[in-house]
C-alpha cells in the first residue's frame, strides 16, 4: 500500500468526520444531503456554489430584516415576510439551527413581540455566522482533498 493512497483515505475520513459533526451538532439536516446528491462530475462544486449563492443573497435579506426592526412602529407583517424569505433560503441549504431560530422569530412576529424579535434576530445572526464559518472550512478542506485526489491519479 502506498503512502499517497493511505494519506488520501485519511483525508477522506477527516472530511467525512467534518461533515458528520455538522449534522451531529445540529447545524445541517437532510436537505444538505439532497443537494449533495445533485452534485456530479459535471458539477463537482454544485453544493459549494449553491451555498455561496445563499450567503450572497442572504446579505440583502438580513439588511431588510434589520431595517424593518428599526422602524417605529414595527410593521410585523413586513418583518415576518422578510424572515419567511430568509427562512426559506436557509432551509434550501439544510441550515437546521437557523431554521429553528427563524421559526421562533416568526412566532414573535405573529404575537407582535418586538423585543422577542430583536433578541431572536441576534441569535439568528450568530447561528448564520457560525454556520458560514463551519461551511467555509468544510468546503476549503473538500477542495484540498479533491486536489490531493486528482494529484494522486494519473490521467
Amino acid at each position: 500500500m502506498s503512502n499517497s493512497s493511505s494519506r488520501e483515505r485519511n483525508l477522506h475520513r477527516q472530511l467525512a468526520n467534518m461533515k458528520h459533526s455538522l449534522f451531529d451538532q445540529g447545524y445541517l439536516d437532510e436537505q444538505f444531503i439532497q443537494l449533495e446528491e445533485l452534485q456530479d462530475e459535471e458539477n463537482p462544486n454544485f453544493v459549494e456554489e449553491v451555498v455561496s449563492l445563499y450567503y450572497w443573497d442572504s446579505v440583502r435579506l438580513i439588511q431588510n430584516i434589520e431595517q424593518a426592526l428599526e422602524q417605529n412602529p414595527i410593521d410585523f407583517a413586513k418583518l415576518d415576510n422578510h424572515m419567511h424569505q430568509f427562512k426559506g433560503s436557509s432551509c434550501s441549504i439544510g441550515a437546521k439551527k437557523l431554521k429553528k431560530e427563524c421559526t421562533q422569530f416568526e412566532k414573535y412576529c405573529k404575537t407582535g413581540n418586538g423585543e422577542g424579535c430583536k433578541r431572536t434576530f441576534q441569535q439568528v445572526k450568530k447561528e448564520y455566522a457560525t454556520l458560514k464559518k463551519k461551511l467555509e472550512r468544510y468546503f476549503q478542506f473538500a477542495r484540498q482533498v479533491g486536489c490531493v485526489e486528482k494529484a494522486c491519479r494519473p490521467k
